[in-house]
């Protein structure tokens, strides 16, 4: 009897590994992908789901940096690449396009394997490459309030994406930022309403997908929603408090629609749910949220990819070899940007050899990935034509239409004393209050100031100068009858906050203090307001692009309609979808006044 029991008891765990190993299969193969995987070991397998970070540029080919890249390519077939900007106390140092390109094409032609290269273009191409169409970013699209424009975004973003050799667009952000405090998603949100979320992520993808010729993969992220958070999980693992009832009800909602929209892939987030794992484990590395609720209760059937795995919130606490192995059991596919790719790389294949792993899993995903490259034509071409790259991107009538949604996002929370527009713009006195002396912030706000107002008073403060600096520099302002402070808060990974510095915050609360009027516009985090509620006037573009700062100016001196609706609540100072109308009291500013 007990010899009976054992054999029942291994028949139902083989039952129930075979089940597994079918949920997991791999859907019938084309003939491409066989193809690339006849000749493929289990480490070639492995490498397929890696994918490492290159910043754009054109690296000597005797330069370690571009041998590093010979190796993973040509030598381990790793999978792809993915698109990273430099920061350093200059600024981001965006790729410029023709150079992306170029290398691209080098990088396509010493792999075996088509390499599928990924970016964040979660505001077009100019969220990574100069050159290309600046899109404002997400919340811009909610204030605005039409997802037809959204739409317009995906489309130019997969036209822009393919002409520079890239076919995996690492958007759209689906998480809905109902925290005031979220140092991370904030602006890159399309709002607090789950719903208007849902709206403009379906028509993002949508647009993506609508010229085949141009087709992309798209990514909804961060599953299963990083909007109600205040940590910043490039630094370390953030956490997500609401129980299921309210996941299902708000943070869900947009993936829904997503994957009915017909999404290629989903990024994971490197959260903490309690409600649906344990405390300790971040989404990306959770069999209960990536399989069980994603895939099971879900039913989504296309690629998981992780989001970074060299952040803060996984390497804190795995390493690297652990953290993709973990992954992979979670359920993904794809392993983005791994600490050290060559250990990932070893650690999933000694998992497959101590049957940690099974080898049909790797299978299933490489197969996948490999689907993914035929359906973006990778099979029929891997480079692309450097001439033609100037038709495709910033196509002067698609920057007008840029600028036509960072003019209809503009939104008026406050009009103390009916400031605005300015009455005579000229005689204010105009601050622009940056992170750094190095950034680029501002410089389009104070030009688009000196066309209508040549020997108009502009100050520009930054978050490194000292007090005594600060205060020389107020100093000299201390006669002027009113101020317009145009505030740069954008969200920069690892900066952990999207407030302004110590000694830019004093400088406000000292105009505040003074009495006389302020307006104050929050180019980016529009939560601004909580920090200085007495300001006489407070305008929110959402954004901090060179189309979102002429918007500021324009909607300054009335030469536009501001009509934009809040797609955030700032507590204890306006609610969800409130937004002063004006209509435009000046004529738009034109070439030939520009004199």
């Amino acid at each position: 009897m007990r010899g009976l029991r054992w054999i029942a008891i291994l028949g139902a765990l083989s039952g129930a590994w075979a089940a597994s190993v079918a949920k997991v299969a791999p859907p019938k193969m084309s003939p491409v992908v066989r193809r690339w995987m006849k000749t493929m070991t289990l480490r070639d397998e492995v490498a397929q789901l890696v994918f490492i970070e290159f910043h754009g540029g054109s690296p000597n080919t005797r330069s370690r940096d571009y041998q590093k890249f010979v190796r993973l390519i040509r030598d381990t077939h790793v999978g792809g690449l993915i698109l990273t900007n430099i920061v350093t106390s200059r600024g981001v140092q965006k790729a410029e396009p023709y150079a992306l390109a170029a290398f691209l094409n080098r990088m396509q032609r010493l792999a075996r394997v088509p390499l599928m290269v990924g970016a964040d273009f979660e505001r077009g191409g100019s969220m990574r490459v100069s050159g290309t169409t600046p899109f404002p970013t997400a919340m811009a699209f909610g204030a605005a309030g039409d997802p037809a424009l959204t739409r317009l975004e995906g489309e130019v973003a997969a036209r822009e994406a393919r002409a520079l050799g890239i076919q995996w667009i690492y958007a759209p952000v689906a998480d809905v930022n109902n925290n005031p405090d979220n140092p991370i998603i904030n602006i890159r949100s399309f709002g607090e309403n789950a719903q208007d979320v849902a709206a403009h992520v379906k028509a993002f993808v949508e647009g993506a997908h609508s010229d085949k010729r141009n087709y992309v993969l798209t990514t909804a992220k961060h599953f299963p929603g990083h909007g109600d958070t205040a940590v910043d999980t490039h630094l370390s693992l953030a956490q997500v408090t609401a129980d299921r009832a309210r996941l299902e009800s708000l943070e869900l909602v947009p993936f829904r629609a997503a994957i009915q929209a017909g999404v290629d892939s989903i990024m994971t987030g490197h959260l903490a749910v309690p409600a649906l794992a344990p405390a300790d484990v971040p989404a990306t590395l959770s069999p209960a949220i990536l399989t069980g609720l994603l895939r099971d209760e879900l039913g989504y059937k296309g690629l998981v990819v992780t989001d970074a795995l060299g952040m803060g919130a996984i390497v804190n606490g795995f390493g690297a070899g652990d953290a993709a192995v973990r992954a992979l059991e979670a359920g993904a596919d794809a392993l983005l940007m791994p600490a050290d790719a060559d250990a990932a790389i070893r650690a999933v294949v000694a998992a497959v050899g101590s049957g940690r792993l099974a080898r049909q899993r790797i299978e299933a995903s490489v197969g996948k990935v490999l689907a993914a490259k035929e359906r973006v034509g990778l099979d029929r071409r891997r480079t692309v034509d450097l001439e033609a790259i100037g038709d495709e991107i910033d196509e002067p009538a698609v920057n007008e239409k840029a600028q036509e949604i960072a003019d209809r996002a503009v939104t008026l929370v406050r009009n103390g004393a009916n400031m605005l527009p300015l009455a005579a713009p000229d005689t204010a006195c105009f601050l622009t209050m940056t992170e750094s002396r190095y950034s680029t912030d501002g410089v389009t706000f104070t030009q688009e100031l000196r066309k209508r107002a040549p020997k108009v008073s502009v100050t520009a403060l930054d978050g490194t100068m000292a007090r005594e600096q600060v205060d020389d520099a107020m100093g000299k302002l201390a006669g002027c009858a009113r101020y317009v402070v145009a505030a740069f808060a954008p969200v920069n990974a690892g900066a952990g906050t999207v407030g302004m510095s110590s000694e830019l915050s004093r400088a406000i609360e000292g105009l505040e203090a003074a009495g006389k009027p302020v307006a104050l516009v929050a180019l980016g985090n529009p939560y601004l307001l909580r920090a200085y509620p007495k300001v006489t006037a407070y305008v929110a573009t959402f954004s901090a692009v060179a189309p979102s700062e002429t918007a500021a100016v324009k909607a300054l001196w009335g030469e536009i309609a501001i009509r934009g609706h809040l797609p955030v609540t700032i507590p204890g100072e306006a609610r969800y979808g409130e937004g002063i109308q004006l209509g435009a009291t000046r004529g738009t500013l034109t070439s030939a006044n520009q004199k």
